[in-house]
C-alpha cells in the first residue's frame, strides 16, 4: 500500500492529512508545509489525482480520496509510533524525535510497526501529545483550546505542543513545562504579547506566539503550581 508508492508521494498525503481544513488543503499550504515551490505541488497533485490518490477542484483546494486518507493514516500513524519508541524506548528527548522520525516512517514494515505498538502499550498519544492514529485508522480526541485563549486566574493542563521546532521545545524544558504539567494563570500581557504562568512556583513569561502552540484542558481540583 504505502510502501509501493514515493517517499516523496507519501510526504505530500501526510501534509494534506495535517494542513486539512474541513478535510481540504490549499495548494499555498500544501507549497509552505513541505517548503516546496507552488509548481512542485501543482505537478505532485496531478499525479496523485491520478493515482485517485487526491481530489483537486480548482479554487477550492485538494482533498484526500478514501485510499489516499488511509495511506497518509498509516504513514503518520508510523512515525507517531516511531517518535514514541524513540522517547520511550531510547531516552531521546521531545525535541530530538521528530526529525529522525521523519527519516525512518517511509522505511517500517507493518510487523515492526505492530511489535513496537505493542511494545509500547499501543499509545493513544505521541511524546507532543499528538493523536497516533489507531491501526483501523480511528484518531484519539485532542483538545482544540489554545493556551493562547486562557483566562487570567485559570488553570490548565498541558495536552498537546503542537510546534516542532526545537528553539520552542528546549525553552518549555528549561523551564520544566511537557505534556501533563499544570499552569496558573497570573496575567495576560497584551501590550507585550505574552502571558505570565505559575508553574511549579516559578513564574514565567510565555509569548503568545509560544501560547499559540500549547494545547489545554481547564484543571478542575487543586493546583500545587
Amino acid at each position: 500500500m504505502a510502501m509501493n508508492l514515493s517517499q516523496n508521494m507519501q510526504d505530500y498525503l501526510k501534509a494534506i492529512l495535517l494542513i486539512g481544513r474541513d478535510g481540504t488543503a490549499s495548494t499555498s499550504d500544501i507549497a509552505a508545509k513541505l517548503e516546496v515551490s507552488p509548481a512542485s505541488v501543482t505537478s505532485m497533485i496531478k499525479k496523485l489525482d491520478e493515482l485517485k490518490l487526491v481530489k483537486h477542484e480548482s479554487y477550492r483546494g485538494v482533498t484526500l480520496t478514501h485510499a489516499g486518507r488511509k495511506v497518509a493514516l498509516e504513514i503518520l500513524r508510523h512515525h507517531r509510533l516511531i517518535e514514541t519508541y524513540l522517547a520511550e524506548a531510547l531516552g531521546y528527548a521531545w525535541d530530538q524525535v521528530h526529525e529522525e522520525a521523519e527519516r525512518l516512517e517511509h522505511h517500517i514494515s507493518e510487523e515492526f510497526e505492530d511489535r513496537i505498538s505493542k511494545i509500547l502499550g499501543d499509545p493513544q498519544y505521541d511524546p507532543h501529545g499528538d493523536p497516533i492514529p489507531s491501526k483501523d485508522g480511528r484518531i484519539p480526541p485532542t483538545t482544540s483550546e489554545r493556551l493562547a485563549d486562557a483566562e487570567r486566574e485559570e488553570s490548565v493542563i498541558i495536552r498537546r505542543v503542537s510546534s516542532h521546532d526545537n528553539s520552542m521545545l528546549r525553552l518549555l524544558t528549561h523551564h520544566g513545562i511537557g505534556i501533563g504539567s499544570t499552569l496558573r494563570i497570573v496575567s495576560r500581557n497584551e501590550d507585550v504579547r505574552s502571558i505570565t504562568v505559575r508553574h511549579q512556583r516559578k513564574i514565567i513569561d510565555l509569548s503568545i506566539e509560544i501560547c499559540g502552540h500549547i494545547f489545554v484542558d481547564r484543571y478542575v481540583g487543586t493546583t500545587r503550581s
